[in-house]
């Protein structure tokens, strides 16, 4: 069996001093897709942040894509996250430059050189997410769909065991939010990527089921019932 792309075990989470998760134990293999899903301020940020290496853990254990969470400094979280996709509601585009360059930005951040390599990772991201022909548009000359799916490809560029997607429907139009989940679905199934995914959206899960966790009353509840809003 091989080693969970996640797993926490009996770990606390804080904001600042105060615990919003206790006794949280949670493993997600390879190529599975999780949603995440709680009321706000229940602690599904602090968790996402916590997976990322944004907020520090303080007690219990946690490896995630083979790094142990505890001691993580502001030297090794590049190296977590280079592991990594964060997708996030509100797509986090620059609006400065095109698609192309937007992506080109994140490889250069996260170390990249060779310039003809760069533009092989863009083309191929971009493809996987169905914007082959968009490199060149700007992010205002693309729909909400279409940037969302920018920010999958940006997602993808470093070729991630997890990516951790927090409302990635929440800002779409129903159509075009089906069109978003078959696409995680698609990376999920194809590439063996695994996936979690913070939403309130419950007509998604019900198209769209997987297994659901769920904070509530500073727990994290595993296989919850979706009914339990």
């Amino acid at each position: 069996m091989s080693q969970p792309v996640v797993e926490l075990k009996n770990v606390n989470i804080y904001q600042g001093n105060s615990m919003v998760l206790g006794d949280v134990n949670i493993s997600i293999q390879k190529g599975e897709f999780v949603y995440l899903v709680g009321k706000t301020g229940t602690g599904k940020s602090s968790l996402l942040k916590t997976l990322y290496g944004d907020l520090e853990l303080k007690e219990g254990e946690g490896t995630v894509v083979g790094h142990n969470l505890k001691g993580l400094t502001w030297k090794t979280v590049p190296f977590l996250r280079r592991n990594l996709g964060v997708v996030f509601q509100d797509f986090q585009l620059l609006t400065d430059r095109n698609v192309h360059d937007n992506l080109k930005f994140v490889l250069k951040a996260t170390g990249w050189k060779d310039e003809n390599l760069m533009d092989e990772k863009i083309a191929d991201v971009l493809d996987k997410v169905n914007l082959k022909t968009k490199g060149f548009k700007f992010p205002f000359e693309l729909s909400g769909g279409e940037q969302q799916r920018v920010d999958i490809a940006r997602a993808l560029l470093n070729s991630p065991k997890l990516i951790l997607a927090d409302e990635p429907t929440g800002n779409l139009d129903p159509e075009t939010s089906d069109e978003i989940m078959q696409l995680l679905f698609h990376i999920c199934r194809d590439y063996e990527t695994s996936i979690l995914m913070a939403t309130h959206d419950y007509i998604v899960i019900n198209k769209f089921p997987a297994r659901t966790i769920k904070t509530e009353r500073g727990k994290l509840w595993d296989n919850a019932s979706i009914s339990m809003q």
